[in-house]
């Protein structure tokens, strides 16, 4: 006890990076969205057409992302909706650095109505660790 008493901020630290490590595999589950490794991802892109929706910053994106995705930064999915009207019908895979992020893309999605949308399990690192195809700039 002396020592949580002693280093509050460093036990507060630890719980809150657990509790959002917890969440990035939980969050997705919870919400009901589901989550797709890089195989099944390549089948929903290959097969049904889906539409690849990366919700990282600018950066992030320029830096690497999969070949033909759209940029849709997590921060302006509501200001854009429109724009990503024009696929309610097809499947959307959201994609993000880790999946953090995109499990929340994608929950904003299903509320606004698209149905069919899916989180990419592990984001772009699990997907450069497959060795898929990445395009820069």
């Amino acid at each position: 006890m002396e020592f949580i008493q002693d280093n509050i901020w460093l036990v507060l630290i630890a719980v809150v990076s657990g509790g959002m490590l917890a969440w990035s595999f939980l969050g997705p589950k919870i919400l009901g969205i589901p989550q797709v490794g890089t195989l099944e991802a390549t089948r929903l892109i290959n097969q049904r057409d889906a539409v690849v929706l990366d919700v990282r910053d600018e950066g992030e994106y320029r830096a690497g992302h999969i070949p033909n995705s759209r940029h849709v930064p997590l921060t302006a999915i509501d200001s854009r909706l429109k724009e990503l009207e024009k696929y309610r019908a097809r499947p959307i895979l959201v994609i993000c650095r880790t999946g953090n992020r995109s499990g929340a893309a994608a929950n904003l999605l299903r509320k606004r109505g698209f149905q069919e949308v899916w989180v990419l399990r592990g984001g772009l690192v699990a997907w450069e660790q497959a060795n898929l195809p990445v395009e820069r700039g």
